[in-house]
């Protein structure tokens, strides 16, 4: 068996170029420990980014989006037709890291009881 010995240059090389993603964990567990929980991945591709994810609660979503200091109009809502599933994304820098904040939930029905586009 053959070892992988070389990486990409894209690729991290180790922990410490994490750091910035790793500080906006430990000062967003800090700062909001009251929150909702949430899932949260730091990524080797990109080492300055923290996501955090929450799935089927939008009122979570909006408690994370307002105590990182997301504008509500910022925030990106995806929804392809025949879809069950919404997607909301919206992002920030915090603590020199960019935060990417993404909501799954089932769709909105639209105001006429039909599905919103």
């Amino acid at each position: 068996m053959t070892a992988y010995t070389t990486r990409p240059e894209w690729l991290v090389a180790c922990l410490a170029e994490q750091l910035p993603a790793l500080d906006a964990l430990a000062q967003i567990t800090a700062a909001f420990a009251h929150l909702p929980a949430a899932d949260f991945h730091l990524s080797r591709i990109t080492h300055e980014q923290l996501d955090i994810s929450l799935h089927d609660d939008l009122d979570a979503f909006e408690q994370w989006r307002a105590a990182l200091g997301i504008p509500a109009e910022t925030v990106d809502y995806q929804h392809r037709p025949g879809r069950a599933h919404m997607t909301l994304k919206a992002s920030t820098t915090f603590a020199g890291a960019t935060v990417e904040l993404v909501g799954f939930a089932p769709a909105l029905p639209a105001p006429d009881g039909g599905e919103q586009a």
